[in-house]
């Protein structure tokens, strides 16, 4: 399902989420067979679907064969053959030696499968005349020697050195030791779509020729903490750059030389563009043009140049542009691998069961405790439960004798169908055996495998206020005690303890992938035993029942030899005060010593309301004698690395990304 995807994106030929359709070239069309996922036949568009040089449009190797890669060796072997393949990469796999690139031959698609994909310490390398390549949905980074102005280590993510018709889509490339991107030496009919660009001094660099050649679209695409070349194009014929985000963030390390340049005869257009913070967010020399349309500039310095005369995009191909206000929310949200890419959600999802819920009866159930109610134990496939817009107050439980389940709400907004209760820890049972516990008192509670959930808000409204007398107020919205369990587009909201993400047994594993979400709550709110991931997503913090602000995020209870929770590329937001949260404090349930809580928050924006010493004890335990760390967070509640504050370094960070949390699973959308 593609939640919250602007008709534009459909129209433009690339989706945030769900489906990849991209744009035939003219004459490229075929058939493609009814079992072949949409990305595996994926095309590009911009000037990688024009028509040229004898190759019609970039397809890539959808007329090869499909095979998966999960070794150095096998992706070298597939990448360089004669033939056409799509490459589907399944784990991280390192380079060797480092710097190595891959020497990529014409007619292949590279693309990882879900977020699992990773190209450690090296890259890709397309020569002379190797055409119609498509690399997609990966994460290349590390390759970076400690030099940051390096000359001596031209180690690059993708360079391509005469090569035409590439599109390169949906990556997070980042902490290279030369660029991240380098067109050089007459390559053309290029698309570079829907990468997050970060962490780099020579970020993206086009050129280096006397000949006016290239022909370039550069769109949604984010550009991060990268000091130069954002991009730098030089003699380019055609150069198309519209709806991306340049964005130079306060108070880090890494500070902007210049935006999008253009020099030599470049003749440019950038169109809705945003930049932020940026110096000299758009230049050129004397011999270049640029034709600026729609851009803002928010917080920039320096140079901002425009002049000259361009071209006409829509001439080459049909494009739609985004308003250029929505760019950032929209680019942080999309950008970089999906899950929905490289995996076979298609076929998944067309074998799946719909179960229909509606509370005013047009549906096949008015509850959706009665829908899980009619899923056959031990049910072998899929079952999706399609819930229609509304607020239904009600207790659900997903047992674990019913796996592979999905909630899934139809709004066109996650706000639009809601599941909420109020019971809260200290609430009696109406049965007189005892109150309901903490964990007892989920308003959604998850106890079967490959669970799913998406497109809707879970909610506990208890009434600290109103309750004072009441024993026990954590009041917990949603509960997991399963594995493989895929939270996308939803919204988990409460106060005490919203969110237990639990195992079924100290002994089980459970893991956990959040994305695209929101998480709402003020003490211990994010807490349990379980591998959880929360990726590209927004905490809100907000003020306890009398309207002070005091809280802690996470309270990990992570068994020891297993992963806690990572929080990773998202956002710690909230109308609280500034220094009045801490990102968490170990929770060592039922005394128990023999426990490792972990938490590590990474390549995240932390607002004002985190304390600068945001780790803190619990019940006479120290944090200091278990896990918690962060790595390259921003934003004003970021802090350097101290005894109080421990960072991870660029090598421990390496063994802390979302596929080491995930352990070979790739959540994949169904």
């Amino acid at each position: 399902m593609a939640i919250g995807v602007p008709l534009a994106l459909t129209a433009a030929g690339t989706m945030a989420y769900g489906t990849d359709t991209g744009l035939f070239g003219a004459g490229a069309q075929r058939t493609a067979s009814a079992a072949a996922p949409a990305w595996a036949t994926a095309t590009a568009d911009g000037f990688a679907s024009v028509n040229s040089l004898g190759q019609n449009g970039t397809y890539g190797g959808r007329d090869g064969k499909t095979v998966t890669v999960k070794t150095l060796a096998d992706l070298e072997k597939y990448a360089t053959a004669a033939e056409p393949y799509v490459i589907v990469v399944a784990a991280t796999i390192n380079m060797n030696p480092v710097g190595k690139e891959i020497k990529v031959k014409s007619d292949k698609t590279i693309v990882g499968a879900g977020t699992s994909g990773q190209i450690v310490g090296g890259g890709f390398f397309l020569g002379t005349g190797v055409h119609n390549v498509i690399i997609r949905n990966l994460t290349i980074r590390d390759s970076y020697q400690g030099i940051w102005n390096d000359k001596d280590h031209d180690f690059d993510a993708i360079q391509m050195d005469g090569a035409h018709h590439v599109w390169i889509d949906h990556n997070d490339l980042r902490h290279m030791a030369d660029g991240l991107i380098d067109i050089r030496k007459d390559s053309t009919n290029v698309t570079v779509s829907w990468n997050k660009l970060s962490d780099n001094n020579k970020t993206f660099g086009i050129g280096w020729t006397e000949n006016l050649v290239t022909d370039i679209t550069i769109h949604h695409n984010w550009f991060r903490e990268t000091e130069q070349r954002n991009p730098s194009t030089d003699n380019a014929a055609h150069a198309h750059l519209y709806n991306n985000f340049l964005e130079d963030a306060a108070g880090t390390t890494i500070k902007s030389s210049y935006g999008n340049y253009s020099r030599g005869r470049t003749r440019m257009v950038l169109e809705n563009s945003y930049f932020q913070g940026m110096r000299n967010p758009v230049t050129k020399d004397s011999t270049a043009s640029i034709v600026q349309k729609g851009n803002t500039f928010v917080g920039t310095s320096g140079r901002n140049e425009s002049g000259g005369t361009a071209f006409d995009p829509k001439s080459y191909y049909s494009y739609s542009l985004d308003k250029t206000a929505d760019v950032p929310s929209l680019l942080k949200s999309g950008v970089g691998p999906r899950t929905s890419i490289g995996t076979t959600a298609t076929t998944s999802a067309a074998a799946a069961t719909t179960l229909t819920v509606a509370k005013d009866g047009s549906g096949q159930y008015r509850t959706v405790q009665a829908a899980v109610n009619a899923v056959p134990a031990n049910n072998p496939s899929r079952v999706v439960i399609s819930v229609k817009p509304g607020t239904y107050r009600e207790l659900v439980k997903v047992p674990s004798n019913k796996p592979h389940v999905t909630i899934q709400g139809t709004g066109g907004s996650r706000k639009d169908t809601v599941i909420v209760y109020n019971n809260a820890a200290g609430t009696p049972k109406p049965d007189g055996s005892g109150n309901y516990g903490t964990g007892g008192s989920a308003t959604v509670a998850v106890q079967a495998d490959d669970f799913q959930a998406r497109n809707l808000t879970i909610s506990n409204d208890f009434d600290e206020a109103a309750n004072q007398s009441l024993s026990g107020h954590q009041a917990v919205a949603l509960r997991t005690a399963a594995d493989k369990v895929f939270l996308d587009g939803v919204i988990v909201t409460g106060d005490q303890d919203t969110l237990l993400l639990d195992t079924a047994a100290k002994d089980k594993l459970g893991r956990v992938y959040m994305t695209n979400s929101y998480v709402v709550g003020n003490v211990d709110f994010i807490f349990g035993r379980a591998t959880a991931v929360i990726d590209r997503s927004i905490i809100t913090l907000k003020k306890r029942w009398n309207g002070t602000s005091a809280g802690y995020i996470t309270a990990p209870s992570t068994v020891a030899n297993r992963k806690g929770f990572l929080i990773a590329n998202s956002t710690v937001n909230g109308d609280v005060s500034a220094g009045s949260f801490y990102l968490g404090r170990p929770w060592h349930a039922g005394g128990d010593a023999a426990l490792d809580p972990q938490t590590t928050v990474r390549n995240t924006n932390l607002s004002a309301a985190i304390k600068s010493t945001p780790w803190t004890d619990m019940s006479g335990f120290s944090w200091k004698d278990d896990r918690f760390a962060e790595y390259k967070n921003t934003g004003p509640g970021a802090g350097s690395a101290s005894s109080d504050r421990p960072h991870l370094t660029d090598a421990q960070a390496t063994g802390q990304e979302v596929a080491d949390w995930l352990g070979g699973w790739t959540p994949t959308a169904s």
